[in-house]
C-alpha cells in the first residue's frame, strides 16, 4: 500500500485499527433484519474490498451470521467493525469507523424491501431488494 492511498478506521476505544488501500467514499445502507438487529438501525457501510490490514486482532470477535458472511466487533468496546463475505474475503467497514468521512456519499441501499416505514433516507440511491442481493452474493444451492 502506498502512503498516499491509505485510509484508516478505528473502533470507539482504539483497540482495533483498520487500514485500507484506495479512496473509498461510497456508503451503502443495508436495511435487512439482521443488520438492524446487529446495530439497532440500518447498517451504513463502505465496500473496501480485500486489501485490509488490521491491528488489534486479539480484540476482535467474529460472529458467523450466515452461510456466506461473518460480522466482526471489538471485544473491548463493542463497536461493529465489518461484514466480510466468506467466499471472496471482501470487507464492508462501518462508515462511522473512518477517521475521515468528509467526502462520503450514500450511493446504494440494499434489502430495501425489508426497510421499516419509520425511517427514510432522502438521498437518491441505487436500491436493491433482498432477492437481488441473494442472487449476487449467496452461494449457489446444492443440487440433489
Amino acid at each position: 500500500m502506498s502512503e498516499a492511498s491509505k485510509t484508516t478506521a478505528r473502533c470507539l476505544c482504539g483497540a482495533v485499527k483498520i487500514t485500507v488501500s484506495g479512496d473509498h467514499k461510497e456508503v451503502g445502507a443495508c436495511h435487512c433484519t439482521m443488520c438492524r438487529r446487529w446495530g439497532g438501525g440500518p447498517a451504513l457501510a463502505v465496500d473496501v474490498g480485500k486489501d485490509v490490514t488490521i491491528e488489534g486482532q486479539d480484540s476482535i470477535g467474529v460472529y458467523h451470521s450466515s452461510d456466506w458472511a461473518e460480522r466482526a466487533f471489538c471485544k473491548s468496546c463493542g463497536s461493529n467493525l465489518f461484514y466480510r463475505l466468506l467466499q471472496t474475503g471482501d470487507h464492508y467497514l462501518y462508515a462511522g469507523l473512518f477517521d475521515d468521512q468528509d467526502d462520503f456519499a450514500m450511493t446504494a441501499q440494499v434489502f430495501i424491501d425489508e426497510k421499516p416505514d419509520y425511517y427514510a433516507f432522502a438521498n437518491e440511491t441505487k436500491n436493491m431488494t433482498g432477492a437481488e442481493i441473494f442472487a449476487m452474493y449467496a452461494p449457489p444451492a446444492e443440487q440433489p
